[in-house]
């Protein structure tokens, strides 16, 4: 657990949780999940000697649960947030991203490089707690950053540092949602090797499985989307009912908060978008390769229909000089075979020609 005090400009780590809360700024608690199990009671006694409230059992309960989707609850003392982060798994990206192309084991590690575990975030006015998978990068990446931020000074680094709990959490959410790029180009990448398979020429496409899998993890991604999406509309309406203070500066800091609101929820519609342009990429490419599949076996049918076709008058004439009758036209004669013979080219001749002017042999224009 990981204990960081920001006030202004500074921003500064603790080595334990204080007695008091600070007069000025905030606190930031980063722990990982069995870390907030294990240390639960002790920032339960925190909670309740800073502002005699705890966080209630069942959001303890949701806080430690690694399958819980994306959603928004709140109380009198506090908001709380668990948001599902969109991130390819650790080490897994770059070892995709060196491998061959067209082998299928490098389309599954994309498959399987897909995290979504879920972090937990409970807002209070001057305290933020977060809650991460064993793995997860963001807590390191933000308090490493922040500190950096706060040594160089907030001219040099390019922005200031979050002024708010609030604000520090979004932050942290935009930053997840962000990382879907690297995802992106993985399921881009995977989808790219199933197309070329399914319109490879002269290819048996046998990966059926893993583009159902490659589809479902589609369709996985498309719900946790929605479930970002719903709780983050959920956090503005909280957002909106907050007292109203005379403040300009508290007003003006719960509009910068909104704003990042709701450009957190444009960019999950951006994640939106295209997952379902990869779902209506796959689908069409799955719909063409049947087309294609159909009319090569249309172009198969129609080779061997016409190939019947010139060789029925060829069985007709060869059937009538065939029967048992002395009284035949040219059986008798010692010419009678080649002229048979003739008549027979003849007609295999000028009826493939027919056939070749009509289209009917080779591919159709």
């Amino acid at each position: 657990m990981r204990i960081f005090h920001a006030s202004g400009e500074q921003f500064t780590e603790l080595p334990d949780l204080p007695d008091t809360l600070p007069t000025t700024g905030y606190l930031w608690i980063g722990s990982a999940r069995r870390e907030f199990e294990v240390g639960s009671a002790t920032l339960q006694a925190a909670l309740h000697r800073w502002y005699a409230t705890q966080v209630v059992d069942l959001h303890v309960s949701d806080l430690l649960n690694n399958q819980l989707p994306s959603h928004f609850d709140y109380t009198s003392g506090y908001d709380l947030l668990v948001f599902r982060r969109l991130a390819a798994g650790a080490g897994t990206a770059g070892k995709f991203l060196d491998e061959s192309h067209g082998t299928s084991a490098s389309a599954k590690s994309a498959l399987e490089a897909i995290d979504t575990s879920p972090v937990g975030f409970v807002v209070l006015d001057k305290v933020l707690i977060t809650v991460h998978p064993t793995d997860c990068q963001v807590r390191e990446f933000f308090s490493t950053r922040l500190l950096q931020q706060a040594q160089i000074g907030e001219a040099r680094a390019g922005g200031r540092l979050p002024t708010s709990p609030a604000d520090l959490m979004l932050r942290m959410v935009n930053h997840m949602v962000d990382s879907y790029l690297e995802l992106r180009r993985l399921l881009t990448r995977q989808f790219t090797y199933l197309q070329q398979e399914l319109f490879r020429p002269r290819s048996n496409f046998r990966n059926w499985h893993l583009l159902l899998e490659s589809r479902n993890a589609l369709h996985m991604l498309e719900d946790t989307c929605e479930d970002q999406r719903s709780a983050m509309i959920e956090w503005i309406d909280a957002l909106e009912e907050w007292p109203d203070v005379p403040d300009p500066a508290v007003r003006r800091e719960r509009e910068l908060l909104r704003l990042r609101s709701r450009d957190v929820i444009e960019h999950i519609e951006r994640v939106l978008t295209h997952v379902r342009r990869l779902e209506s990429s796959a689908e069409t490419a799955v719909q063409m390769h049947f087309s294609a599949q159909s009319h090569r076996t249309n172009n198969i049918m129609r080779a061997l229909t016409v190939l019947t076709a010139i060789f029925l008058p060829l069985n007709l004439v060869t059937g009538f000089f065939g029967m048992n009758f002395d009284a035949l036209p040219l059986i008798h004669s010692a010419t009678g075979f080649w002229v048979a013979a003739l008549i027979m080219l003849a007609l295999g001749i000028g009826l493939s020609v027919y056939f070749w002017r009509k289209n009917y042999l080779g591919s159709t224009p």
